[in-house]
C-alpha cells in the first residue's frame, strides 16, 4: 500500500467527471487501499479517486464505524434537509457551511465487485454526499452557503 498525493484546488482532475469502472478486479482494489491509507494519514474521513488524480467513481469513507470502500455509488434515494460545516482533504483550512440531504440511500459495488445498498444520516449521509459530489467534478464551496 502506498500514500498518495492529495490534488489541491485548482488541478483540473478535481473538476472533471470520472468514469464509472468496468471491471472490480486487483487494480481496482490496490487503488482502493492506496486511498484509504492515503486518507488515514491526512486525518480524513472521505476521498475520492479524483483527489489522488485519478478520474473514476470510486470513494472510501470512514466515519469512526468502520471503512467502506465503494466502486461506481449512486445515491438513489434523499430525503430531508441539514446545514451544517464541511472541509475537505482537497482544499486545506477551509470550512464552510452546506445544505445536503439528511438521510441518502446508495447504491454501490464493494471491493469484491459484489452490489451494496448503505441507507445513511447525518455524518455518514453527509460524508457520503461529499464523496459522490467530488465524482461529478463539484467541490463543497460550490454548494457553500
Amino acid at each position: 500500500m502506498a500514500v498518495l498525493q492529495i490534488r489541491e484546488i485548482g488541478d483540473p482532475v478535481l473538476r472533471t467527471e470520472t468514469r464509472a469502472v468496468e471491471e472490480v478486479n486487483d487494480k481496482t482494489r490496490r487503488l482502493l487501499k492506496d486511498m484509504a491509507e492515503t486518507m488515514y494519514a491526512a486525518d480524513g474521513v472521505g476521498l475520492a479517486a479524483p483527489q489522488v488524480g485519478v478520474s473514476k467513481r470510486i470513494i472510501v469513507v470512514d466515519i469512526g464505524e468502520g471503512l467502506l470502500s465503494l466502486v461506481n455509488p449512486e445515491i438513489i434515494d434523499t430525503s430531508g434537509e441539514v446545514c451544517g460545516e464541511e472541509g475537505c482533504l482537497s482544499i486545506p483550512e477551509r470550512n464552510k457551511k452546506v445544505s445536503r440531504a439528511e438521510q441518502i440511500v446508495v447504491e454501490a459495488l464493494d471491493e469484491e465487485g459484489n452490489q451494496v445498498k448503505i441507507e445513511a444520516e447525518g455524518l455518514l449521509a453527509r460524508v457520503l454526499q461529499h464523496e459522490i459530489d467530488h465524482l461529478d467534478g463539484i467541490l463543497f464551496i460550490d454548494k457553500a452557503e
